[in-house]
């Protein structure tokens, strides 16, 4: 077995993160660029993942686009086929979308919208790489998938910290990401015996750029509920990330690595 330094690298492996150019997932493809993993950029629209690309190569990283909609199950198969004898050392599940509102408010169509993106897409995903996560077993000796859940999978917003109803933090995103937390479990028992690990991180408060910018207050509030004073910057996603998929973590499988600040814990 390497050393732990050479256990945390990522060196040679490549690794496709959905929602690419959010605001996590921009932070965390820059994590995983800078530890060596050549990274393929997923989302929608193709103009900024090039952009995107191309930034992080000027920067001497490797980053490649891969432009479809998660909810195009035609489209994701029709990437895959491309590469499909082309080993992927890890796959990250980040993709969602979402609103506001609380139970009174929520339509029947946000929860199918909700599941569809995070829970849905997840499941095609992995099933179209397959493939190239046991190409990567053979070539290496494991794989890995990483689902991005959040702490309203496994707790409840403070319904008083908003200013309505309709501005809440949505039931029917907790209740996706709670089955998204379920499902990794399901799946870590699924594969883990053929050396493909699947974990899931619970980002607590990470209030975008935007938001710290025209809602400090707001910004404030959350960072009192939280232990450590403190609402997380993005680049904080990238150490549980990098851990996870590399092979410092090789019998990690299963779990869910809340990164939250302590929210979670009082």
């Amino acid at each position: 077995m390497p050393d732990l330094q050479g256990r945390f690298s990522l060196d040679t492996k490549r690794i496709m993160i959905t929602g690419a150019n959010g605001y996590l997932g921009r932070a965390m493809a820059m994590g995983l660029a800078e530890m060596g993993a050549s990274v393929i950029l997923n989302g929608r629209n193709r103009q900024p993942l090039e952009l995107f690309a191309a930034e992080l190569c000027e920067m001497g990283f490797n980053a490649e686009p891969a432009v479809f909609d998660v909810n195009d199950g035609q489209a994701i198969g029709a990437w895959f086929d491309q590469f499909a004898h082309q080993p992927l050392h890890g796959l990250v599940n980040n993709a969602y979308t979402g609103g506001s509102g609380s139970v009174e408010t929520a339509h029947e169509e946000e929860y199918r919208n909700s599941f569809e993106v995070c829970l849905v897409s997840a499941h095609r995903l992995l099933r179209c790489a397959l493939p190239g996560l046991r190409e990567a077993v053979v070539e290496c000796g494991s794989a890995s998938v990483v689902n991005i859940a959040s702490m309203y999978g496994m707790v409840s917003p403070d319904q008083k910290i908003y200013k309505s109803k309709r501005a809440a933090n949505p039931p029917f995103y907790g209740a996706a990401k709670a089955a998204l937390l379920q499902w990794t479990r399901y799946s870590a028992c699924e594969f883990g015996c053929e050396g493909i690990r699947v974990n899931a991180i619970s980002p607590g408060p990470f209030p975008s750029d935007e938001i710290k910018a025209t809602n400090p207050e707001f910004v404030e509030t959350l960072a009192n509920k939280v232990p450590m004073g403190r609402v997380g910057c993005s680049a904080e996603m990238q150490g549980p990330l990098t851990f996870l998929m590399s092979d410092a973590s090789s019998y990690v499988n299963g779990a869910n690595l809340v990164v939250d600040g302590g929210w979670t814990c009082w």
